[in-house]
């Protein structure tokens, strides 16, 4: 199939625009939206430089994301720069998996898989937080044996190790030693990435609506995740009783 050159240049503005700025809609760029969305052979050809560069180009609503796949380590994340980013200095695999099962219990506050949009509350105290992640890592540390944690994939004891050794703080801590030091670079980062709204003064996260259309459209179809909600949702019920 022969293509337009204006078509060629149209798909590669649309795809340099979104490695920039994350998402477009019709608001941020009415031109590339209306390129995208009305034109398949540049949707197409948009599509195209988006396999070869690992990444995804997906559609919610009215709004076109750009998301990196699992194993792209150029736009996304590795390991050890996520746990960096998230953990203490000279942190451990155990660091690194409470800062993912903070992450998870944040989702779980909010979203439930239910009805026409998962989400079920609007935003979560810092505080209130960190009870539900002491109480969910007590509650699996109890119920699951060292190799029923190691089947989930969920080590509770070695999280709740963790985040004990963490220090408490009475106020507003941004160093990774401490609980809300911990909690705050998680959500800080989180915020970067669009994903959330950390209001320090009222020490709150709110969700953005980018994080709600990726649960409602991708997360909450994904395998793993509903295994580890299957998880934590057995935590959860031993917890309130």
């Amino acid at each position: 199939m022969a293509y337009d050159l204006n078509d060629i240049k149209l798909s590669q503005e649309i795809f340099y625009y979104l490695l920039e700025h994350k998402q477009l809609n019709d608001r941020d760029d009415g031109r590339l939206y209306k390129g995208f969305v009305e034109n398949e052979l540049v949707r197409g050809l948009t599509k195209s430089q988006a396999e070869i560069a690992k990444v995804i180009i997906a559609q919610y609503n009215r709004t076109i994301y750009i998301i990196p796949q699992e194993d792209n380590n150029f736009l996304g994340y590795t390991k050890q720069e996520l746990k960096k980013e998230l953990c203490k200095g000279g942190a451990l695999d155990k660091d690194y998996y409470l800062a993912q099962f903070v992450i998870i219990v944040f989702l779980m506050e909010f979203y439930d898989g239910q009805g026409q949009s998962s989400k079920i509350r609007e935003y979560i105290k810092i505080g209130e937080l960190q009870n539900k992640i002491e109480e969910y890592l007590q509650s699996g540390a109890r119920q699951y044996d060292e190799e029923q944690q190691n089947a989930n994939g969920l080590m509770f004891s070695r999280m709740l190790e963790a985040y004990s050794a963490l220090r408490s703080s009475e106020k507003l801590n941004r160093q990774k030693t401490t609980k809300e030091g911990f909690l705050y670079n998680i959500f800080k980062f989180l915020e970067e990435q669009g994903l959330v709204q950390y209001i320090e003064r009222e020490e709150t996260v709110w969700p953005t609506e980018k994080l709600d259309v990726f649960m409602d459209f991708n997360i909450l179809n994904q395998e793993n995740f509903r295994r580890v909600l299957s998880v934590m949702s057995g935590i959860e019920e031993q917890a309130d009783e």
